[in-house]
């Protein structure tokens, strides 16, 4: 067991870095390349190819097994990561990116659903904890490293790094992951993927171009958004009536399900949103480089590992989860109310105490939302629960990032056009040329006015966002507790996959294990079975 989990720890840091890492690397790739206009869609590759694919690796690891799937993800990483360190031109780096995207979605969902098939729910959460708290790592390793690599090394080890990596991972991975064999009767439901992932595009897109590519209000953006709808309600019909769908319905029936996938969405836009952009307010108030910035985050890192491993033991140890999410929102919430009192007086040391107690806040639950969508639902849904929640989390994280980002940028280029008239800022672009060197090189003055514009910029979204934390405490005082399964979601041998049989099964009360009550028939939405508090809707199966 312990080779399985490093080698689906590693595989997950590897898809989490790369969201991330890139972003310092950017200034000199483009330019190498010569694709400046083509900058944003380095970013909007990679996650739009993630997006579109989790739900499709998810249910079809449901459906066919997962193994292969996850060596084929590995594969396509791999091959991707190479093709982007040898590209020559910015389009092809840009489609490269998005090979790299479609293997790192399924990095993330088979390493979330295959500990599913291999541990029980009650033992899961010192497995999965871990796990969580890479997505937190990567936030702050991802510039760190990619800045080293590109300043010290070359901008192609971004990516050649991943390499040694993978093919230990793949290695490892073949020769340790043993799992059932599937053999699926059921019709796959390629119009549900299709529409679904045109939805999806429209989203991401209107999410990074708008404010910055086109205004929120142009033609563009309004049209996407109007088609994304139009294709979000085509998308449900053809789900209601497939026979195996990609995101089943009925898992919105589901009250674990629907309380963790909004908590996902909202504190994944609440974090991400204000991670994103606070490593450029460290080197421009404090006037340290981008190695340094990353280095600050580090107590972050740090705490968030310490609850999350916490937590991990907690659950395991009492079988209970649901006040863990509570907590850890209020913290994070304190944390994100203690950014935004951030001056230009603030030691360093105190600065690092606020996004410590930050990190604690988001690594008591993060992951724990995941095993808790796990634990509820039928075991032959659970690659589609998990993508699923994912999804709407990483939609989140893409939303918030645009929208927050949007208002950084506009308050900043506002007070800056008012301490640099005549065109310094002209078009509200000019704002990208003040990185931390040129402010550095400025009068003092000047630089000061700079420096102020940025820190009452961004530390008000701090405060901003407390309220969305406290949102998702509200949200997760309705997360049910349902108890933690002691058997793996698959026993060994081979499970077959029956099509129609399959998602009857999944909607049809499931015996009762002894000394539970048995779930009424006939109330899949009533969101817990008599006496259990055991979520329905997509029943679980006995629990041993």
């Amino acid at each position: 067991m312990g080779w399985i989990f490093a080698s689906l720890m590693l595989v997950m840091l590897l898809a989490a870095l790369d969201q991330t890492i890139v972003g310092t690397a950017l200034p000199t790739i483009v330019g190498e390349l010569h694709g400046l206009e083509h900058m944003s869609w380095t970013i909007t590759a990679y996650t739009l190819a993630l997006t579109i694919a989790m739900p499709v690796y998810g249910k079809l690891g449901d459906l066919v097994g997962r193994k292969n799937l996850f060596l084929l993800a590995i594969a396509l990483f791999i091959l991707g990561s190479a093709l982007c360190g040898f590209a020559q031109g910015m389009v092809e780096f840009v489609l490269f990116r998005g090979l790299q995207g479609l293997g790192g979605a399924g990095l993330m969902i088979m390493s979330q659903t295959i500990i599913a098939d291999v541990v029980p729910a009650k033992d899961r959460a010192k497995f999965m904890a871990p796990m969580g708290a890479v997505f937190g790592v990567s936030s702050v390793a991802g510039p760190l490293i990619g800045g080293w690599l590109t300043d010290s090394v070359d901008w192609r080890w971004v990516f050649w790094i991943n390499l040694p990596l993978g093919v230990a991972a793949l290695a490892v991975s073949a020769l340790t992951i043993h799992l059932p064999k599937r053999k699926n009767t059921a019709r796959i439901d390629y119009a549900g993927m299709v529409v679904l992932a045109l939805a999806l595009t429209g989203v991401v897109l209107v999410a990074s171009w708008g404010g910055t590519e086109h205004e929120w209000g142009s033609p563009v953006i309004v049209g996407l958004a109007a088609a994304s709808a139009v294709l979000a309600v085509a998308f449900v019909l053809i789900e209601r009536r497939a026979s195996e769908p990609v995101l089943p319905m009925r898992l919105f029936r589901n009250r674990t399900f629907v309380v963790t996938t909004l908590l996902g969405l909202v504190v994944g836009a609440g974090m991400m949103g204000a991670l994103a952009y606070l490593p450029t307010y460290l080197q421009m108030a404090y006037g340290v480089d981008a190695t340094e910035s990353g280095l600050l985050l580090l107590p972050m890192v740090m705490t968030l590992l310490v609850t999350s491993i916490g937590s991990g033991a907690v659950v395991t140890r009492t079988g209970r989860y649901k006040a863990l999410p509570v907590v850890g929102t209020l913290v994070a919430a304190l944390g994100m109310f203690l950014m935004s009192t951030l001056t230009l007086a603030t030691p360093l040391w105190l600065l690092c105490v606020h996004v410590a107690v930050l990190g604690a806040g988001l690594g008591l639950f993060m992951q724990i939302i995941v095993l808790a969508v796990q634990n509820a639902v039928h075991p032959r849904e659970i690659g589609t629960a998990t993508s699923s929640n994912n999804l709407f989390r990483e939609l989140g994280v893409t939303v918030g990032v645009a929208v927050l980002g949007t208002v950084f940028t506009g308050r900043l280029t506002e007070r800056l056009g008012a301490l640099l008239p005549g065109g310094a800022v002209a078009g509200g672009h000019g704002t990208s040329s003040l990185t931390p060197e040129v402010v550095r090189s400025l009068p003092a003055d000047v630089a000061d006015g700079v420096v102020n514009a940025y820190a009452d910029s961004l530390t008000p979204i701090f405060l901003w966002l407390v309220p969305m934390f406290l949102v998702g405490t509200v949200i997760a005082l309705f997360l049910p507790e349902v108890p933690l399964a002691s058997t793996t979601a698959v026993g060994e041998g081979e499970a077959e996959v029956l099509g129609e049989h399959a998602a009857a099964a999944a909607t049809a009360p499931a015996p009762a294990p002894t000394g539970q009550v048995p779930a009424q028939a006939g109330a899949p939405g009533t969101g817990t079975a008599p006496g259990t508090g055991t979520a329905t809707g997509t029943a679980p199966e006995p629990r041993a």
